[in-house]
């Protein structure tokens, strides 16, 4: 399975930039850019939810999971990354990548 970031469509939807987003909940407009474009291992919980309640929607208004099998070799990859201090877990990808269970 494999996770697609929409965060660009949510902003997009509520008329608002990426700086005032970042700015709200308090991540650097670095992260949340490599958050946006899908470059990212893992997101935490509290992110999301700041991202959530800062746009007005539910996670899966941002987070759109796909049927597809895993390409790369991330079979063996960590389940659980661990995040930076800001939030998220950079990745060389542009799709967020999941084993299904």
């Amino acid at each position: 399975m494999e996770i697609t970031v929409r965060l660009d469509v949510m902003l997009a939807r509520r008329k608002m930039k990426s700086k005032d987003l970042a700015r709200t909940i308090g991540l650097s407009v670095q992260n949340l850019s490599l958050l946006k474009s899908g470059k990212v291992k893992g997101v935490r919980f509290d992110t999301l939810a700041r991202i959530c309640a800062a746009l007005d929607c539910q996670p899966g208004d941002i987070l759109e999971a796909t049927s597809g099998t895993l390409s790369g070799g991330h079979e063996g990859a960590k389940k659980n990354p661990v995040a930076p201090s800001g939030g998220i877990a950079p990745a060389s990808k542009a799709v967020i990548r999941g084993e299904p269970r």
